[in-house]
This record gives structure tokens, sequence and C-alpha cells, in this order.
């Protein structure tokens, strides 16, 4: 027996008990035998404006409801999240946790900020989500840790005592999250390296990110007895930008890429124990899989759209799961889970999987909630990606789960009826052969 879940635009999360067909072999899409890295888990980021939006506009039963399903282990099961360190885009307004000038010993750190907003949203989620992991990033060091001292643009001043205070600051925010019940699993020490943008922001060339995980995050870290895992990232920009060079996307040569600069450094490479890509890094996954296996490839921020919230953007989203998870990812983590219909600090209006009326409160589920749910409600944590063939293989992939379940989530991306023959060649009394509705996404659990 195989329970089929299906969405199209008209009919959400349609839910049907069908029984397999014997296929030997499928042109469709078929297993090839091969079984690949163990997912992690799939989440969201914590962001001021998505809890602004669930604390003042829901209604209190409504925000319940959309942490419930967000994070209960029945429901999405969203168990890897992100948080900014500090402010970021979607923050209400920027801010670090020292602001003082000249602060080396960081007397004046403090969360006070974050115990108002970010940790109680991640509160709310760990009532429902016991398994919680989450990993963070700054988008600003402190301003007087840069130059010029502004949280939008700049570097991190790259001195001895400026790049030890970092590497402490990092340590305090560890160490208080913890106090507060909150784990930091893993830190990414600066959000997309490589973009100087409009809201909070630093450029880091290779070198100097090498230095700074080399010489004085590792080490504190090591020293001071922090577990929270050091992850190159998150980055954004693709192969063709990830070289290293005096300055910001300054082409030295084909052969001393951003990422191995520092990979080939076993003194830096000791503290990596992962990658992150976003964005334009999409491009630079399969060749740093390819590259570097034994290191963890992670996708910690889903593109964001333009707030329309369209069904061809989820479409788009699919495709985008689909690549990260055949090129080696472990998780695949949404950027703004809940929004109102207001733009960000810097003017941008984004997609979000729900959405809060500011006026009435309404709470609409759109479509990339639906795409994210076809994958993260059945895709268990220690599920294995499993090697596929077939016409259907860009649009369609397949998880074994640890209790032996396969899931196969399909997508039909065109303005057609499509035929869909699925075979495991090993069992082929586990086929299916079913006819996928137009523009739909499609989850099949085969026991």
């Amino acid at each position: 027996m195989v329970t089929w879940i299906s969405t199209t635009q008209d009919d959400k999360f349609v839910d049907n008990a069908i029984n397999t067909t014997a296929v030997q072999e499928s042109e469709d899409f078929q297993l090839t035998g091969e079984k690949f890295q163990a997912v992690r888990g799939f989440g969201g980021c914590f962001n001021e404006l998505g809890y602004q939006a669930l604390t003042e506009k829901a209604s209190a039963e409504d925000a319940e409801e959309v942490f419930k399903e967000l994070f209960d282990p029945s429901e999405m099961n969203f168990v890897f999240n992100r948080a900014p360190v500090g402010a970021n885009d979607f923050s209400l307004d920027w801010y670090s946790y020292d602001e003082t000038d000249g602060d080396l010993e960081l007397k004046d750190f403090s969360i006070a900020r974050d115990e108002k907003t970010l940790i109680p949203y991640i509160k709310r989620a760990q009532k429902y989500q016991p398994n919680l992991e989450l990993f963070a990033s700054p988008w600003s060091p402190p301003t007087w840790m840069k130059f010029p001292k502004v949280y939008n643009f700049g570097r991190l001043v790259m001195t001895p005592e400026n790049l030890q205070a970092y590497a402490n600051y990092f340590v305090k925010y560890v160490r208080a999250y913890e106090a507060q019940g909150i784990k930091v699993t893993h830190l990414f020490p600066q959000n997309e390296v490589f973009a100087d943008q409009k809201f909070p922001s630093c450029l880091y060339d290779s070198e100097d990110m090498k230095i700074f995980i080399r010489d004085y995050l590792g080490p504190t870290f090591e020293r001071e007895g922090i577990d929270t895992q050091i992850c190159l990232g998150t980055l954004n920009g693709p192969e063709d930008m990830a070289f290293t060079g005096v300055g910001y996307g300054m082409r030295m040569d084909n052969y001393n890429r951003w990422v191995d600069n520092i990979l080939f450094d076993e003194d830096a490479r000791k503290y990596i124990k992962g990658i992150g890509y976003q964005w334009a890094g999409r491009a630079a996954v399969q060749r740093t899989h390819s590259s570097w296996p034994q290191m963890e490839i992670f996708q910690t921020e889903s593109e964001c759209g333009n707030g329309e919230n369209a069904w061809d953007y989820a479409e788009y989203i699919f495709h985008l799961m689909n690549h990260y998870f055949k090129n080696g990812a472990t998780t695949y983590t949404y950027w703004n889970m809940v929004l109102t219909e207001v733009v960000s600090t810097w003017g941008w209006m984004q997609n979000s999987l729900f959405t809060v009326n500011s006026k009435t409160g309404e709470v609409t589920r759109n479509p990339e909630y639906y795409v994210m749910k076809h994958f993260a409600k059945y895709v268990k944590p220690g599920a294995r990606v499993l090697g596929t063939s077939g016409h259907f293989n860009s649009m369609a992939i397949a998880f074994e789960n640890p209790d032996d379940t396969i899931v196969v989530v399909a997508q039909n991306a065109l303005n057609q009826d499509m035929p869909f023959a699925f075979a495991n060649p090993e069992h082929p009394e586990q086929g299916l052969n079913v006819t996928l509705k137009a523009r739909s996404f499609n989850t099949f659990v085969l026991d």
C-alpha cells in the first residue's frame, strides 16, 4: 500500500491510498541501488519581523497552529533552523550585541534585545520540536570592529586584537544562548561573504576568512571548550566569483578558489566541519561536494522571491531542493517562515510560508508552504538520498527513511497531466504507475 499526497493550485494536500504495481524498470524514474548522504533535516530562519507577525497580528490560536505545523515532529518537523547573530535585514532595526566603540574586552556585551524577540520565538518552537538544532551567522560584526564603521558594507579590521575580540564575541553569544536553554550547534562566521548589501553585511576575501578561523575563532572555541561546529559560509557566490584575491571579486587565477584556498590549509581545515551555500552559491555545490566529500554541505537560505508568493516560484523552489539534495546537501533551510505584507528594513517584499494579514490577522498558507511540506513532513532526519535515473530525474527525488520506508517526491511542471512510472529494480513489487496532474507536487510513501 502507498500513501500518495498530491497538491495542485486548486486542491492542496489531497491524501490517497493506492496499491503498488509490479514494475521491473522505468524510463520515467527508477532507483539505481546507490545510497548517498543522510539528511540532517529541514527548517527556517527565526527573524524578528516573523515573530512580530505572529505575536502582534495573528490571533493566539492561529499563531499556535503555525508553530505546531512548522515544528511538531508529526507535521513539518522543522529541526535544523537558523538565527542571525545580531541584526539582519528582517530585524525590526539594526543592532549588535556590543556597540561600545573600542570595547575589546566586550564588557558591554548583551543579548537583552534577543530576549524580547528571537529567544521567545525559538522557545515557542522548542515547545513542539524537542530536537531543535540551531545554526547561526552574523550579517554584520559590531560596527566598531569594521572599516568603515557601518552595518551595511565594510570589512572586518584585521588586527590581532580586533580578531581576538570578535572570536570572543562568538564565545559570549554561544554561552549566552546556552544559558537560555538554546544550543547553537553550528556557526557560520558570516552571512553572504561576497555581498556588499544595503542591509547589514560584511565582505570577506578568502585569505581573511582563513586567518580568522585558523588563528582566532577555531583556537578560541577549542580553548574555551565550545563544541559548536564552525562551518564556512554562508556562501552566496557562484564558482566563477569564488576566487581568492586582494579584493572582493578580484580573480587572481583559476586555481585558488575561495573555498579551496581555505581548505587546502590543514591548520584551518581542522576547525571546519561543513560548508553552507545559498543563492548563486548553488552553482558551486556540485564542485565542492566532489572535491571535498568529507565536508557536510548545508543549504542555508532558500531564495525569497518578490512577495507575490506565486505558484511558478514554488515550482522553482522544488527545483532548488532537488538540486541541492542531489548534489550532496544534508539540509534545506527556508528563509522567512512568516511575514505580513510589510517589506524589509531596506524595502524588499519577500515570499514566506505563511502570510499574516496585518489588518485582519488572517493567516494564509502560501504555495511554498506546500512544497516544503511535501518534503519535510515525510523525509525524516537520517533519511538517505537514493540514486535515481530517468526522464523525471530533474523533477523527482527519492529518499530512504531510517524505518526503511521509501519516499518519492515528484513534480509535474508541465501544463498537462503526465503518466509517471516508478521502479525499484531490487523490489519490483514496489512499483508505481500513476498519472500526475498538471502543475502538481506529489509525495509517495512506500512502506
